[in-house]
């Protein structure tokens, strides 16, 4: 496949989570590896077409600020395949917890699927992918839909949140809609909200108020798949290193700021 055909695929690819997409990106970058102008027209192709993912800001920083992009772009590939995350927060969930969970993220679900021994209240979203939803009916896990008016309640029979984000910055971080009204909820409640931060979830300030600037200019973000959550509302952000808390996770990115990404398409 030409390299500009495979960047156009995974520029616009749906339904994947965004560490599987950031990987296939990576893949595509590499043909770019000699044609520096090539390359910041890739990431940025890429990153408007994929603008929240956290993932694939981080990746086009890294080989945009590399002295070797083609080998950055591997690393990063290793880095994404290596992702410790499942295997943190299947290990940090308490026995036999009732989970609210807001959607059902790559990592999430993987590490529900590890531990079989929770009882999951899974809040309808879209982003839910159905073959992680197949793999969780066959463990042990109890899991039970719940429709998005139901969520209150869901949280307040709980002992935990939990939803996956797909990019974080200074001020807060991008989750599935419905993970915001379910944080408030828990926050309420004294309950304590988890964030499933992967690798290359973290951005540093510049390219965190980029990416929140474009669901800023949604005119009808009661519709939108993704929302805002506020950093204030969650305790704890788990990640590759494990849990630490909001403050500290947000306060290391793992990419530099590469100005061209700031920078108003010219394609």
């Amino acid at each position: 496949m030409h390299p500009i055909e495979r960047l156009r695929m995974v520029a616009r690819a749906a339904g994947e989570g965004p560490a599987l997409v950031a990987q296939e990106a990576a893949g595509a970058l590499v043909a770019f590896g000699d044609d520096p102008a090539g390359l910041v027209t890739a990431c940025r192709r890429l990153v408007d077409r994929q603008p929240t993912s956290g993932p694939i800001w981080w990746l086009a920083a890294r080989v945009l600020c590399s002295s070797d992009p083609t080998q950055d772009a591997w690393r990063a590939v290793e880095e994404l395949q290596d992702d410790r995350t499942p295997e943190q927060l299947s290990a940090a969930v308490p026995d036999g917890a009732v989970v609210t969970v807001v959607g059902l993220g790559e990592h999430t679900g993987e590490a529900l699927v590890r531990r079989g021994d929770l009882e999951v209240l899974l809040v309808d979203n879209d982003t839910v992918e159905p073959h992680l939803i197949r793999r969780l009916q066959r463990t042990d896990t109890m899991l039970d839909a719940v429709p998005a008016a139901g969520a209150g309640a869901a949280v307040a029979t709980s002992d935990l949140v939990v939803f996956e984000v797909s990019a974080m910055g200074p001020s807060g971080m991008v989750a599935p809609a419905g993970s915001r009204a379910a944080a408030a909820v828990a926050r309420h409640a004294g309950l304590p909200v988890w964030a499933v931060a992967g690798v290359g979830s973290v951005l540093p300030g510049r390219l965190w108020d980029a990416l929140a600037a474009r669901l800023d200019a949604d005119d009808e973000p009661w519709l939108a798949a993704e929302e805002i959550v506020p950093a204030d509302l969650v305790d704890t952000v788990i990640g590759p290193d494990g849990p630490r808390p909001t403050a500290q996770a947000i306060a290391a990115p793992t990419c530099p700021v590469a100005p061209e990404l700031l920078k108003e398409a010219d394609y």
